[in-house]
């Protein structure tokens, strides 16, 4: 046969044989749950960069911060992100895939990635600007993705990236918190039956803390099972009445927010190097509304005034944020397989019922994490 035409053939076959679209949902502007978009149409992610994978979906796992980012929470930050020289036009991300957390199967590696291959098992927290996992496929950097525990199956494993790396951010990046130095240590959680308060109550109790959380009475019973070492129950009453009555904290992790901060730091033990984290900031609220400089400006004043206020009563308070880590996922793994942290899955969804999964979330009240299962087969592998 002639060169050329093989050469012809042999490039139409390739161009036939890898796919350009894939069933996802999208949404095409920001809003309500009637945004959400189903189409087997959306671009088939590609490799850009060499120490990129592509995942095949099997789970996905769904945050409060799906909901809030459905509605445009972050907009203007996350272009940013995106295209930091704004060389593209308002609105290129849509259509925008949502979805933070995945556990599914590397189909293809960059040619600089080392540590996996082709048909791995892995899980991943999604960066909140690239596009997420409520689709057959997704690309990611090779740092960011970490070997799924083997013992969990996929929709299992969904429900633990986004909240275990949140956790581990604010805890041990932010609060200085190891399995070496939290012996004895008194932690409260305030809000601990979500997926960050859940997560976070098993991290701690298997490094020996001593953990208190607040909750609804209804579920004393479910965070108490999880390891909790004594629990308040927030609808009984103002919640810092029964916990000014305990002995003081080393560590507060607040993920309500709210008017916490007026009386939560007088709870910690005072010139001890007793720190508040609180991951409900103002951060993206602020750039969105102010833009990046000027947001990024009021947020460090904000900071700082409060610093300063709790340092002079001897008590430190830090804003904790989300962090994606391959790494963390990593020792979050060996953790999970020695059995000192368990999947909490409050309830799962088919790949048609992702409008239904995001109503379940955006109730609240979540008793763990909502997972989506995307692909058939996964958790046979």
């Amino acid at each position: 046969m002639d060169q050329k035409v093989f050469v012809a053939l042999n490039s139409d076959f390739l161009s036939f044989s890898i796919p350009t679209v894939m069933p996802a949902w999208v949404i095409d502007k920001y809003g309500s749950n009637d945004v959400l978009r189903f189409t087997k149409n959306a671009s088939f992610p590609i490799i850009d960069f060499p120490n990129e994978v592509i995942v095949k979906v099997f789970a996905a796992g769904l945050n409060p911060l799906d909901v809030s980012m459905r509605g445009g929470y972050g907009a203007a930050t996350l272009s940013m992100k995106r295209d930091p020289v704004n060389i593209k036009r308002s609105g290129s991300e849509f259509p925008l895939i949502l979805g933070r957390d995945v556990s599914g199967v590397i189909m293809e590696c960059g040619l600089d990635v080392k540590y996996f291959r082709e048909r791995d098992e892995v899980w991943a927290a999604i960066p909140p600007w690239k596009q997420g996992s409520l689709a057959e496929f997704v690309v990611l950097s090779a740092n960011e993705v970490s070997h799924k525990p083997k013992s969990l199956n996929h929709t299992q494993a969904a429900a633990i990236p986004y909240v275990a790396t949140t956790a581990w951010s604010a805890l041990v990046n932010t609060g200085g918190l190891s399995k070496d130095n939290c012996a004895n240590k008194r932690i409260l959680i305030l809000g601990g039956s979500g997926g960050v308060g859940t997560f976070a109550i098993q991290m701690l109790k298997a490094w020996g803390a001593h953990v208190t959380v607040t909750c609804s009475q209804n579920a004393e019973q479910f965070v108490k099972g999880l390891g909790a070492d004594h629990v308040v129950d927030y609808t009984s009453g103002p919640v810092e009445e029964p916990l000014s009555a305990l002995e003081k904290f080393d560590l507060i992790l607040d993920n309500v927010g709210g008017d916490t901060e007026r009386w939560a730091l007088n709870l910690l033990k005072p010139w001890s190097g007793a720190k508040y984290v609180t991951l409900v900031t103002p951060f993206l609220q602020n750039t969105d509304m102010l833009g990046i400089a000027d947001g990024m400006m009021q947020s460090a004043a904000t900071m700082a005034t409060k610093a300063l206020k709790h340092l002079i009563k001897g008590v430190h308070y830090r804003w904790g944020f989300y962090a994606p880590s391959g790494p963390a996922l990593d020792e979050i793994r060996e953790m999970v397989d020695a059995g000192q942290i368990q999947a909490v899955v409050d309830e799962t969804f088919n790949f048609s019922q992702v409008p239904q999964a995001f109503e379940k979330v955006e109730k609240g009240h979540a008793r763990g994490k909502t997972v989506v299962q995307i692909s058939k087969g996964g958790d046979d592998l």
